[in-house]
């Protein structure tokens, strides 16, 4: 069984700020998107389900120093890793991603069973990569996973839902998106630790993946990015007290009514 999980490199918005209401990049430090290490864990984990001669493949798409970033997935226990990375494939939107990465799956791990996202990425929050490569590879596709595990020729995906969790099997070759989940991705070993170290990340460009420019990155994107901002810090809220259950009540029922929401 072969498994890959993408992985996007991201800016840390915790130490993001904005000056004249636009984000300020220089000195942000760089991380792996929260979702995908659970997309990640939840790789290794199916690798050691599955056992025999199941591997882990990372892909990425992003800029050269994202390196460091991907070697962190071979010290948790990924089996190979490969960067997607281009001047053609720069700024690109979400359909121009997945196409990318779809191109990427075909060119380096064609017979791959199983391809786990992240549900969505903290720098756009957009969600939509993973079911977008599942459609350019004609596979099925679950999303808000917490869990996933074999059962036979199938996949099954815990998603989580408002009505609570709900299981789903979905025949492979097939795409998941994964949530936060119950576990964590597992810390890395010394063992690990070298053999990162001792790991070449292959750069790949659009003529290696065999990507028109005209689709890929701004020149093949569908949409645009018009405007950024800051949210607004939240205003203080209202303090109902609640001495008196009555008093209360009808102070509750002055907000919503304040609010027009009755």
């Amino acid at each position: 069984m072969k498994i890959v999980v993408f992985i996007k490199q991201v800016l840390d918005n915790t130490k993001l700020r904005f000056s004249d209401g636009k984000p300020v990049l220089e000195g942000v430090p760089m991380m792996m998107n929260p979702f995908d290490e659970y997309a990640l864990e939840t790789a290794l984990r199916l690798k050691e389900q599955a056992g025999g001669d199941a591997t882990v493949t990372v892909l990425s798409l992003g800029a050269p120093n994202a390196k460091e970033m991907i070697k962190k997935t071979i010290a948790a226990g990924a089996d190979a890793a490969f960067l997607l990375s281009d001047a053609g494939l720069n700024d690109g939107d979400s359909l121009t991603t997945a196409r990318a990465l779809a191109k990427g799956v075909q060119t380096l791990v064609p017979d791959a069973g199983v391809l786990l996202f992240g549900q969505m990425a903290l720098d756009d929050a957009a969600g939509q990569v993973g079911p977008m490569l599942a459609e350019c590879l004609a596979m099925p596709s679950v999303t808000y996973g917490k869990d996933a595990k074999f059962n036979g020729e199938n996949l099954i995906v815990f998603r989580e839902t408002e009505r609570g969790t709900e299981e789903v099997s979905i025949q492979l070759p097939a795409v998941a998106c994964m949530m936060k989940c119950e576990y964590e991705l597992r810390s890395s070993n010394i063992k690990g630790v070298m053999k990162a170290n001792k790991t070449e990340i292959p750069i790949k460009t659009l003529a290696d993946l065999g990507l028109e420019p005209a689709l890929a990155g701004v020149a093949g994107s569908v949409t645009r990015v018009s405007k950024t901002w800051q949210r607004p810090a939240k205003a203080g809220g209202k303090i109902v007290d609640g001495a008196d259950p009555a008093v209360a009540v009808g102070q509750l029922l002055d907000f919503l009514k304040e609010a027009k929401v009755l």
